[in-house]
């Protein structure tokens, strides 16, 4: 099986309240491989591009303004199946009903207010890392802990 990339976006919410390292280590503990990061503050275009899908809808207008009001923590995350393993963990969007164990289900809420964002499938993943990311900022490497995470089979 292949591995393949996820985008994840710490929303403003979640950076405000300290959940950065909490957030990583949920990732790195199901091991899932951290192969880019950065902290950005997205554009009005950015957000544009990202939330097209949303763009007729009421609240399109306060989500872009909500998420441009302060920096995002961007990563991008790979794994056999990474987007619906990270939707798994990130849990359902109205943090008050998501699953406990989950990250919205821990530390949500809110739906408006729902700390992350995870791709929603392999298009969209591709589709979000190419408006955060450029090719240089996405590394490959092998993580010595892959032997122990996947089985022989499953590495391919």
């Amino acid at each position: 099986m292949a591995s393949t990339q996820t985008a994840v976006l710490v929303k403003p919410d979640g950076l405000q309240r300290g959940l950065i390292g909490e957030i990583i280590s949920r990732f790195e503990r199901k091991g899932l491989k951290l192969v880019g990061i950065k902290m950005v503050e997205m554009s009005e275009q950015m957000l544009n591009k990202w939330y097209a899908e949303h763009q007729d809808k009421g609240f399109f207008d306060d989500l872009v303004s909500f998420m441009g009001s302060r920096p995002v923590v961007a990563m991008v995350w790979e794994g056999i199946e990474a987007v619906p393993v990270v939707r798994k963990l990130v849990g359902t969007t109205l943090g008050r009903e998501a699953e406990a164990g989950s990250i919205r289900g821990d530390f949500g809420m809110s739906q408006a207010f729902n700390l992350i964002h995870a791709s929603s499938s392999n298009e969209a993943a591709e589709r979000e890392i190419n408006i955060v990311f450029d090719d240089d900022e996405l590394f490959e490497y092998s993580s010595a802990l892959e032997c122990v995470i996947y089985a022989e089979e499953e590495r391919g």
